[in-house]
């Protein structure tokens, strides 16, 4: 199965990259117990809004798109930067910036995905791909924070989301579908999950021992 990349504008990919890079670097600039400098929240940021990408390019065994363009490296930075010092400011915008993160979610798995296809992935491995690009920033965030990995825990559907998004994807490509059409549905559905997860709280149920399944039944 082969499919044409979906394609987005530069500007618009950057803009995803600098909205990541500011949630990045205001999750960081919170742990104030971690005394994080201006590089290591800078750092966080960039791992944030470039994260997802690079592993998605390393997993394809392409070029990382960050380190061939002059524009991502700079852009993550100065959002980083830019989230940290106007911390105050962007909390007040917080239902904007969930709004937007949910929708950076959405295209970075469509961009994952079918770059996936186009380079020849069969479509389950593509749509780990997809999920990856979406989440990939927020596990490197945690893991160079030494954090529990957020989207492991209960209240977290952004694997979720991501996964029903690609998965829609594969299968309007596999019908024939245009892929900028399909890549579009792929963007709404995720972030109409997302945002859905945070409105209404949607989560999935907690891991339970299985030694206990009678009395979770009844609970």
């Amino acid at each position: 199965m082969s499919s044409a990349l979906f394609v987005i504008p530069l500007w618009l990919d950057l803009t995803a990259v600098a909205i990541g890079a500011i949630q990045g670097a205001m999750f960081a600039a919170r742990l104030t117990e971690r005394r994080i400098d201006l590089l290591g929240v800078a750092l966080i940021g960039v791992l944030v809004g470039l994260g997802g990408g690079l592993l998605r390019d390393v997993l394809l065994n392409q070029p990382p798109a960050a380190i061939f363009d002059n524009w991502y490296l700079p852009v993550a930075t100065a959002a980083a930067l830019l989230g940290m010092l106007l911390l105050r400011v962007f909390t007040r915008l917080n239902g904007l910036i969930i709004a937007l993160d949910a929708v950076t979610i959405g295209l970075f798995g469509a961009i994952g995905t079918t770059k996936a296809l186009a380079y020849g992935a069969p479509v389950v491995p593509a749509v780990f791909v997809g999920v990856l690009s979406a989440v990939g920033g927020s596990i490197l965030r945690d893991v160079a924070l030494n954090l529990p990995i957020a989207l492991m825990h209960v209240g977290s559907l952004y694997a979720i989301a991501a996964t029903v998004g690609a998965a829609l994807l594969v299968v309007l490509v596999a019908l024939g579908v245009n892929v900028v059409v399909a890549g579009s549905a792929c963007v709404v559905v995720t972030t109409l999950i997302r945002l859905g997860s945070v409105r209404f709280g949607w989560s999935l149920p907690e891991q339970r021992a299985l030694g206990s399944w009678k009395v979770w039944r009844r609970a």
